[in-house]
């Protein structure tokens, strides 16, 4: 009898080398709570850290589109490279229109004869200018700025600019 008594004791009061499974479990889910919490916090320091470290002035990335001579006046001219087209307005004024439509960036496409963009997913138009003619883009098309040095249009690619709508501010001219 005096066994049974031994072993019953033995039971209720384990001791400190033995571990329950309950107990096991929870170290276990313990430790992975940690391990997520590091992980999580070394990904905020990480993004806060790019973020200090990042230059805030973009390099110029000039493409060269070509002499003033070959663009037409009232002409477009896709350059599919460098990302936009390059359109030459009746009054002899350049701007570089983004090919991306700006209700959800699809790629748009000139259509000679109706002399406008439209995007083929939703049906957006948009003039020479890159003004909205047809919803459901809401703003103008974005532009890159244009520059004319020797007789030689030159377009940043690395400096698109959001707009709303068309201003004749956004047009470079040959002197």
């Amino acid at each position: 009898m005096n066994n049974r008594i031994k072993h019953q004791e033995e039971k209720d009061n384990p001791t400190k080398s033995e571990i329950s499974r309950r107990d096991f479990f929870g170290l276990i889910w313990k430790s992975l709570g940690v391990l997520v919490g590091i992980e999580v916090l070394g990904s905020i320091t990480a993004f806060f850290y790019s973020a200090k470290n990042k230059s805030t002035t973009v390099a110029k990335q000039l493409l060269e589109a070509g002499p003033v001579s070959s663009f037409g006046m009232n002409s477009v001219t896709a350059f599919m490279g460098g990302r936009f087209y390059l359109a030459r307005l009746q009054d002899g004024g350049f701007i570089a229109l983004s090919l991306r439509c700006t209700h959800l960036g699809c790629a748009i496409s000139w259509e000679e004869k109706r002399k406008r963009f439209i995007c083929p997913c939703h049906s957006s138009a948009f003039d020479i200018n890159g003004e909205v003619l047809n919803p459901p883009a809401a703003r103008a098309l974005d532009y890159y700025p244009v520059m004319i040095e020797n007789g030689i249009v030159k377009v940043d690619i690395g400096n698109l600019k959001e707009r709303n709508t068309f201003n004749k501010e956004q047009l470079t001219y040959a002197q």
